[in-house]
């Protein structure tokens, strides 16, 4: 053993670590370790140890060891002396210990037992010369402590609350209170009052009309959607039920016609972000009371009345929908269309890069309206203008103004000194918990770095369906977490065929996600106005086909805007090609943005600049040269050639440790994987979100002080 070894008594394993837990009979302490080598030749402890401690002359008794064990009573022993010289060597007091006590009496005088006893004794210790008569007196009996008062706990009435190790504790999730039928949903008197005014709006909107079903005809079904709408803090906002078509039963080409409905892009809604905190301009919220029913209907659409609330006096009849009930396939476009027109008649045109991106422009007033199905974000360097268009709208549509931009997509914008800070922790909570993972042990990376994920790896094959699920659930994180970009692309490429291997590496994603749950995007007020990009390429990185993975990354002065994770189509045979068909895809990505800041009127203070970490696809940019290996890619080096003859976009070197779109192409170490990821923009919102809730809570109180 090594001079700081100490030897201890082992009592068993831990069960919060991986470690043993043992108890210093010397100290009277216990610990857990997993420095520990077994000596099982000793019983407890060695004879060098109990001549170790010193005890004064005059101590009769020693503290008995309590390692809680039951106490056995033992009758106190009998010390017995004879004189000394009928006594031989053989007949010397004999003295039996069993606690590691020290006493001043040379080692030989003590004859220890072998085996002592399981439980501790009392020992008596000679201090003086025996005496020349035979005494025989009794050992004075132990001070045992005794409790001076009793404590019942609840283990002691069998009553034991299972441990919940490493779960999410801060803002514990909420209990389901959504009911899954109408059955349920008739017995409680906020869901009767959310049905109620379900069919109060679509009796207002003139939604259907009551009449028999014609011939050659097939209605389409219809049921009752319960859900709880949340604040950002897991409170119950309102109780909302809907009514909604089974879309799946209408036939193409006799229901339904065209389908396609845009929506705004996760990009262009960061850009106009990132523009409003660099302005300092309001950001202001709006939500559109049963849009679809504002959009009318072209085809002719029947449906079977709503359970629950079917006609007594008419109970055979159907409803003719005029108007695009939720659920129906064509619903969106139509609400779209009815949306966009009313938007183009308040003086609003068109974005030509993204079709739900709305930009009044007159004289020096400017203003920006972002449309994702029913919310509406506004914003515009003229707060009394953008009110006038609040007020226009809610005159043509049922507008709900939502106030200053706080949850918008599940996102949850909070204001910060810095600026904003966009985060989705309520979504992972939900997510962890729909998995079953807010038990789980949180780790440090996404992905692991030993161990390379191919289709074919010789397990066992799991349900694709949850595998699907969860991917798809996943990909709703991307708006505000870049550094999982590429763990979702790897992960995306099984979902027809998941194994063993790939669930395993799921869950490490959400364990990953758990310990990351405060992290979001943190956009910065000051910064300049530039726009660049990082793009990088992991060459033959693919196990399976030898592909190479693309990835880029913009931004707009400080503030990440636009990322992505890509597998090429076809194989590099070399890492130059790989690099310069990722700079082909950064560059289109690159004029996309530029032509939207155009759009918006935001100017840039230079050409865009494009940074690679590859000297050959960097020289290729711009040197004219042509040769047989390059035949294939001709294409893509011309148009990348001319925006960089004239002046369009710039091509630079950057150092591999500088590269921040390395954390989009592979699995990174711990400690690289932290840099890049505070260096892309990503921050901990743990303080943040800190402050936000006591702010709540102490709103709350107020509110509550008044009424009372």
């Amino acid at each position: 053993m090594q001079p700081k070894s100490r030897a201890c008594i082992f009592l068993g394993y831990s069960s919060t670590q991986n470690a043993y837990k043992c108890f210093d009979p010397y100290l009277q302490k216990f610990f857990i370790s997993r420095h520990v080598l077994f000596d099982e030749t000793q019983y407890h402890c060695t004879s060098s140890q109990i001549l170790s401690k010193p005890v004064s002359p005059a101590s009769h008794q020693v503290t008995p060891l309590h390692l809680g064990f039951p106490q056995i009573d033992v009758p106190p022993p009998m010390v017995s002396t004879t004189p000394a010289s009928s006594l031989s060597p053989e007949d010397s007091p004999a003295i039996v210990a069993s606690f590691p006590g020290n006493f001043n009496t040379p080692a030989s005088s003590l004859n220890l037992e072998q085996h002592p006893p399981l439980y501790p004794t009392e020992l008596h210790s000679p201090t003086s010369p025996l005496p020349h008569s035979t005494v025989s007196s009794p050992i004075p009996p132990i001070n045992t402590p005794h409790r001076t008062r009793t404590m019942t706990t609840p283990s002691m009435n069998q009553i034991f609350k299972p441990k919940q190790l490493h779960t999410v504790t801060k803002h514990p999730l909420p209990q389901t209170l959504e009911p899954t039928c109408v059955s349920q949903a008739i017995t409680q008197l906020h869901w009767r009052e959310a049905m109620s005014n379900e069919l109060t709006a679509l009796i207002k909107h003139g939604t259907w009309d009551l009449m028999p079903l014609p011939p050659n005809y097939t209605p389409v079904g219809c049921k009752w959607i319960f859900r709880v709408k949340r604040n950002a803090d897991g409170s119950v906002d309102r109780f909302k039920a809907r009514l909604v078509a089974k879309g799946f039963h209408q036939r193409p080409g006799v229901d339904y016609t065209e389908t396609f409905s845009p929506v705004v892009k996760p990009a262009t809604i960061r850009a106009v972000l990132s523009i409003a905190v660099m302005r300092g301009w309001e950001l202001r919220q709006m939500d559109v009371n049963n849009a679809f029913l504002n959009g009318a209907l072209t085809e002719t659409v029947f449906m079977v009345q709503p359970p629950g609330f079917r006609d007594l006096s008419k109970p055979n009849h159907v409803c003719r929908l005029f108007k695009a009930i939720y659920g129906l396939k064509q619903a969106p476009r139509a609400w779209h269309t009815a949306l966009k027109t009313a938007i183009l008649q308040m003086g609003f045109h068109t974005s030509k890069v993204d079709f739900s991106l709305f930009i009044y422009s007159n004289e020096s007033n400017l203003c920006y309206l972002l449309v994702y199905v029913d919310d509406l974000v506004i914003t515009g360097n003229n707060p009394t203008l953008a009110t006038t268009f609040i007020q226009q709208l809610g005159d043509m549509f049922s507008l709900k103004d939502m106030g200053p931009l706080h949850f918008f997509l599940g996102v949850e914008v909070i204001p910060t000194k810095a600026g904003l800070f966009l985060t989705q922790y309520k979504y992972i909570r939900e997510l962890l918990a729909n998995s079953n993972m807010s038990g789980a042990k949180d780790i440090s990376k996404p992905l692991s770095t030993t161990q390379s994920l191919q289709l074919v790896d010789g397990t066992v094959a799991v349900d694709n369906s949850e595998f699907r699920r969860l991917m798809g659930n996943l990909q709703y994180l991307s708006l505000t977490r870049p550094d999982i970009s590429f763990a979702l692309n790897k992960l995306s490429q099984f979902m027809h065929k998941p194994t063993t291997t790939h669930w395993t590496a799921t869950k490490r994603l959400l364990r990953y996600l758990k310990q990351t749950i405060f992290y979001g995007i943190q956009v910065h007020r000051a910064g300049p106005s530039v726009l660049h990009t990082y793009f990088d390429a992991d060459w033959a990185g693919n196990v399976d086909d030898r592909t190479s993975t693309s990835a880029y990354i913009s931004f707009l002065g400080p503030n990440p805007i636009s990322w992505t994770s890509k597998k090429q189509r076809t194989v590099a045979r070399s890492s130059t090609k790989a690099e310069y068909w990722a700079l082909a895809n950064a560059t289109l990505e690159t004029i996309w943005l530029s032509t939207l800041f155009k759009e918006l009127a935001f100017p840039i203070q230079d050409s865009p600049l494009l940074l690679c970490d590859n000297l050959g696809a960097t020289h290729l940019s711009f040197n004219p040269v042509n040769h047989s290996r390059m035949k294939h890619i001709q294409i893509d080096l011309h148009f990348i050639r001319d925006l960089v003859q004239q002046g369009s976009l710039q091509v630079r070197h950057v150092h591999t440790q500088d590269q921040l779109a390395d954390l989009l192409t592979k699995p990174l170490s711990k400690q690289r994987m932290i840099v890049l990821r505070n260096k892309i923009g990503l921050a901990d919102g743990n303080s943040i979100l800190r402050g936000r809730i006591r702010e709540t809570c102490r709103e709350s109180a107020q509110i509550n002080t008044k009424k009372e």
